[in-house]
């Protein structure tokens, strides 16, 4: 029998994975299941982007249109990058800056193969994106999870990370607006993370994947707005949520340029680049962010809305979200915190898929999370399933 590697056993069950497992096997007993667990947009990419990759793919001025990305580089992506950049957050880019990925989450994985070693730490936020942790897996190095507590409104304690912690690890994974939690954060925020980057020489990789979904108002900041951020700083920005592109896979690492330089050195080594075509619609994308997002965003917030107004009318104390394209609820008393049983009741009594916040780390525990990423029908028709079953 061959033996697998070792790594694998230490990754703990890939928690969507587990989702979708769990939806096909009650389909297959006939529930009629309703999901509101995945955060994948239900609408199209815009017409611009998906036009343009058209165009793209079938230039035949273009001889270069089916090879590889990384031989054959768009020079239009990253100089969109520097533009919105710019324009956005007000952040000027070098082209050292600048590395396009294959979205976040296979960037995040490469950015740790970049900087850690074996035995190394890394610091991960908790309640938090699995894939942080995954990296450090994959990576041989080892994580501590740093809480995040609704009493500090889901920010990071930096104050009570232990000293020990503090002097082994190399890297510390935020994400603001928050996947689960929808907390935001400000520029204040953001200045004592790079205060504990340059204080602790440790990196401050910032997961920006949500930036550009928000509401009432809100504007998302960059971290690299703060002054020294590019010393000690790295962020992650996809175009998977902004821009209804999740299946695109598309992206980019902005930054310090060594860190953003260890990506591409393991980029070079393991994959082969962007498609040109994508290349393309992805400048495309961020061109028109100003047209696009807006009217995204006025769809998730009419949902936002429905969800809480509904939820709130059944007990539950919520807040409506600034940023994001969730909802992050507690579990109904009668399941006494725990999310687990709270989702086997849902999904096995009325077939309604909603993610237990246990799957993001145990003080994520007594938490759920619903994605808006639905029709407002379905979306309907679920909480109203929701609501009968916890009253």
């Amino acid at each position: 029998m061959i033996t697998l590697a070792e790594r694998l056993q230490k990754l703990p069950p890939y928690l969507f994975v587990d989702l979708r497992q769990k939806m096909a096997a009650a389909k297959e007993k006939g529930v009629d299941v309703i999901s509101l667990g995945i955060g994948d947009p239900d609408y199209p990419t815009p017409d611009a982007i998906v036009n343009t990759l058209c165009n793209a793919i079938q230039d035949t001025e273009d001889p270069d249109r089916h090879r590889y990305g990384c031989d054959n580089p768009v020079a239009d992506f990253p100089q969109a990058v520097k533009e919105f950049y710019k324009k956005r957050f007000g952040v000027p880019l070098s082209d050292e800056q600048i590395v396009t990925t294959f979205g976040s989450k296979d960037a995040i994985v490469k950015l740790a193969l970049g900087i850690l070693n074996p035995g190394d730490v890394g610091i991960a936020a908790s309640p938090g994106y699995p894939t942080y942790n995954i990296g450090h897996v994959f990576a041989s190095a080892t994580t501590y999870y740093a809480p995040l507590l609704r009493e500090n409104n889901f920010f990071v304690d930096f104050d009570a990370i232990p000293d020990d912690v503090k002097r082994l690890a190399k890297v510390l994974w935020i994400n603001y607006p928050n996947n689960p939690t929808t907390a935001v954060a400000d520029l204040d925020f953001f200045k004592r993370a790079i205060a504990f980057g340059h204080e602790n020489n440790i990196l401050i990789a910032h997961d920006n994947a949500y930036s550009e979904n928000t509401y009432d108002g809100y504007i998302s900041p960059s971290i690299l707005q703060v002054d020294g951020a590019a010393e000690v700083a790295v962020e992650f920005f996809s175009l998977s949520k902004a821009f209804n592109m999740t299946g695109w896979r598309l992206g980019f690492v902005v930054g310090n340029e060594n860190v953003v330089n260890a990506v591409k050195k393991v980029k070079d080594n393991i994959d082969n680049g962007s498609l040109r075509a994508l290349q393309f619609s992805g400048a495309k994308a961020l061109s028109l962010a100003h047209e696009i997002t807006p009217k995204l965003n006025s769809i998730y917030q009419e949902r936002r809305d429905m969800v809480v107004d509904a939820l709130r009318k059944s007990g539950w104390n919520i807040e409506k979200p600034k940023a994001t394209m969730y909802v992050w609820a507690p579990v109904p008393e009668k399941f006494n915190g725990s999310s687990r049983d709270f989702a086997t009741a849902l999904l096995d009594e009325v077939g309604v898929v909603i993610t237990p916040g246990l799957g993001y780390g145990q003080w994520s525990e007594g938490y759920f999370r619903i994605s808006l990423t639905y029709p407002n029908n379905v979306i309907e028709k679920a909480i109203e399933r929701i609501q009968n079953f916890s009253t």
